[in-house]
């Protein structure tokens, strides 16, 4: 789709009985001009007929405006670009949803204000052209029987937990071996002991890397007696070569490879191959269970139902404080319970100790707290009346920790207090399954801000890059933060200062380098009119 220098145009499919019934009622202005002064036909001039044409019209426009908030919902193609025409056609029809909206590009993103208008995709869209050599490879292990096993066990929270999940398919592709269903560690914070089909849908994932990595949901029994090689000594980033020589051999002999918190081992550069399995894996087969994308898919209609809307991540809990070296700037007394926290259990520190707290925060390894949010929300053009959502864990010090954010924009939910009565029992107090309604109601708001890096971040950032660039604001923490403190500058001129310093971390298109490609699926999960015939 090759990216056109033209203004671009809203389009919308209309059905065909549409077309054919308002065939009868064009005029052209050649037909037009036979008529005296203009005058109308006389069934045009009848006020019945005028009034069944204006039901008819406000009809049409109520079916496309549902039409649109549905298509807001649905997923992404369960195949990747196999058939490029189709995915292609697929990606357009939901940007297409995300224009009818109105928080798209054109004029339409002036109508309803500049804050929701959406970056430039440039002409990207979801491209998983496998090569021939890896497609033959995939169709050969089909028909050989399994002996070799690989088991995980994935720590951390839900997305840390995603993207070693991420990692395992890729390494039993390597090693040629099947998958048996992660494990899911408890999570040492939250106490989840939720299991992989609690979270994911188990039978979507199976079916989804059917035709690049076997999964089965436990050993056979010919294997359950087998002592597991334990490769509990694999380094951080190590690349597929690393990985065969080192388990290869064990694993033919004893048939069950075991690996343990697969956090950041395996490189991120990878063959282009194996990076575009990493993207069927994260935006395909990890797909959440259905009462958890039901609970989800509603929590986000009812955002909408206003409009547009933005999703916040904020990081405000307790032990991120900790875990950071910072402090949540309400009052002393605050400070000094993260302070005294960290003394007692200073292990949970997460490097840089030799660094002063104001150090950290000028460094940008910090969190924006509340008042920080809000202030650069005003300076990047949040309207008041905005609805937000926030996603994450009870902040620090309660609902007064997000008092400077709620005095600015009053329209500010969760989960807890969007969902109606009874909604959210099923999940308990299951962290992981709560995190996964957030994640959702994230991925499908129109803008999309982190208070602080991590895991959910990343991920999110790569999965609307992957649905077509929808905005992502990136906090320029290192650089922004200085204006922060400098009492004495004009409000204009810190919101114009802000907004320069944002100019280009918006969600545009960035190639990856040595990053993460479920961060930045662009080149390798990506095509655009330029790279179009690499997708045939």
């Amino acid at each position: 789709m090759a990216r056109s220098k033209t203004k671009q145009l809203s389009c919308i499919a209309v059905p065909s009985q549409f077309i054919h019934s308002l065939h009868g009622l064009h005029l052209s202005p050649k037909k037009a001009a036979r008529y005296p002064g203009h005058r109308l036909p006389s069934l045009a001039r009848n006020p019945k007929f005028l009034l069944l044409l204006l039901f008819f019209l406000l009809a049409l426009l109520r079916t496309l405006r549902i039409g649109s908030e549905l298509d807001r919902l649905l997923p992404f193609p369960s195949l990747p670009c196999s058939h490029s025409s189709s995915t292609e056609s697929a990606w357009a029809a939901n940007k297409a949803a995300v224009v009818l909206a109105g928080v798209g590009g054109g004029d339409v993103g002036e109508v309803v204000g500049e804050f929701w208008r959406q970056p430039d995709g440039m002409g990207y869209w979801p491209c998983l052209n496998f090569s021939e050599e890896f497609r033959m490879e995939s169709e050969a292990a089909r028909g050989v029987r399994r002996r070799k096993y690989l088991l995980v066990v994935v720590s951390g929270g839900l997305n840390q937990q995603r993207n070693q999940i991420v990692d395992a398919v890729v390494i039993a592709r390597i090693l040629g071996a099947a998958l048996v269903v992660p494990v899911l560690q408890v999570n040492v914070i939250w106490g989840d002991e939720s299991e992989f089909s609690d979270i994911f849908d188990l039978e979507h994932f199976k079916r989804v890397l059917a035709d690049d990595v076997k999964v089965v949901s436990s050993l056979p029994s010919t294997h359950i007696r087998t002592r597991p090689v334990d490769g509990k000594q694999t380094p951080l980033h190590v690349p597929p070569s690393w990985i065969r020589n080192r388990y290869l051999k064990k694993l033919n002999r004893e048939g069950v490879l075991l690996l343990r918190g697969l956090d950041s081992r395996l490189s991120k550069d990878l063959p282009r191959d194996l990076q575009k399995l990493r993207c069927k894996v994260a935006f395909h087969a990890l797909r959440f269970a259905a009462p958890i994308q039901e609970l989800g898919n509603k929590l986000a209609m009812r955002m909408r139902s206003k409009g547009p809307y933005l999703a916040l991540h904020l990081r405000l809990e307790k032990d991120v404080w900790v875990r950071t070296g910072c402090l949540p700037g309400l009052s002393s007394e605050y400070d000094e319970i993260v302070q005294e926290e960290r003394k007692l259990r200073p292990k949970l520190l997460t490097g840089r100790s030799n660094m002063t707290y104001h150090e950290r925060k000028l460094a940008g390894f910090c969190p924006l707290n509340a008042l920080e949010v809000t202030r650069l929300l005003k300076a990047l053009g949040a309207p008041p009346d905005a609805m937000i959502y926030w996603a994450g864990g009870e902040p620090f010090g309660g609902p007064e920790a997000l008092l400077a954010l709620r005095r600015e924009f009053p329209h500010l939910y969760n989960k807890e207090n969007l969902s109606l009565p009874g909604e959210l029992e099923p999940f308990g107090k299951k962290a992981s399954r709560l995190a996964a309604i957030d994640y959702i109601v994230c991925e499908q708001s129109d803008v999309f801000m982190p208070s602080h890096g991590g895991n959910m971040g990343h991920l999110m950032q790569g999965h609307r890059a992957y649905a077509g660039h929808r905005k992502f604001i990136t906090p320029n923490k290192r650089q922004m933060l200085p204006y922060f403190l400098d009492a004495s500058l004009p409000e204009l001129e810190f919101h114009r200062i802000i907004k320069e310093l944002h100019r280009g971390s918006l969600g545009e298109p960035e190639l990856r380098s040595d990053k993460d490609v479920t961060a930045f699926p662009v080149p390798e999960c990506m095509c655009n009119g330029t790279s179009r015939s690499l997708a045939l």
